[in-house]
C-alpha cells in the first residue's frame, strides 16, 4: 500500500490545523510555507476538505480554514478516504481471485490497515 502524496498532505495540514489556536483561521499559505506543501496543490486538496465538511472556510482580512468537527471527531481514514480512492488491496481486481491461495491474507492485512487508520483521530497526532 502507497498512501499518495496528496493524504499525506492533507493529512498534515489538518495536524496543522488541529495546532493552531481554537477557533482562528489558518491560511493555507501559512500551512504551505510552514509545512513546505506546494500552495497550488494545497489549495485543491482543501477545497476536497471543505466539500467533504472537514474543514470550514471563513472569507476575508483574516480569513482561512478551520476544523468542521472537534479533532476528536476526524479519524485518519476519514481524510486519506476523502483524498484518495483507498484500496489497500483489491482482490477484485485480480484475475486469480477466484483460486487464490492468499486471499485471505490479503483481507486481513485490508482489515487491519482499515481499523488502524479509523482508531487514530486528529487528537490522537498531536498528544
Amino acid at each position: 500500500m502507497k498512501i499518495s502524496k496528496r493524504a499525506e498532505y492533507g493529512l498534515t495540514a489538518m495536524v496543522h490545523l488541529t495546532r493552531s489556536k481554537k477557533n482562528k483561521a489558518v491560511s493555507i499559505r501559512q500551512i504551505s510555507n510552514i509545512e513546505g506543501v506546494p500552495f497550488a496543490f494545497l489549495s485543491k486538496i482543501f477545497m476536497d476538505l471543505e466539500k467533504g465538511k472537514l474543514v470550514s472556510a471563513s472569507y476575508g482580512a483574516n480569513g482561512g480554514y478551520i476544523l468542521a468537527r472537534k479533532p476528536e471527531k476526524i479519524s485518519v481514514m476519514d481524510i486519506v478516504k476523502l483524498l484518495e480512492n483507498m484500496n489497500t488491496v483489491n482482490c477484485g481486481a485480480c484475475v486469480k481471485s477466484k483460486k487464490c491461495l492468499t486471499k485471505n491474507v490479503w483481507g486481513r492485512v485490508d482489515q487491519a490497515v482499515n481499523k488502524t487508520l479509523c482508531s487514530i483521530t486528529l487528537a490522537d497526532l498531536i498528544k
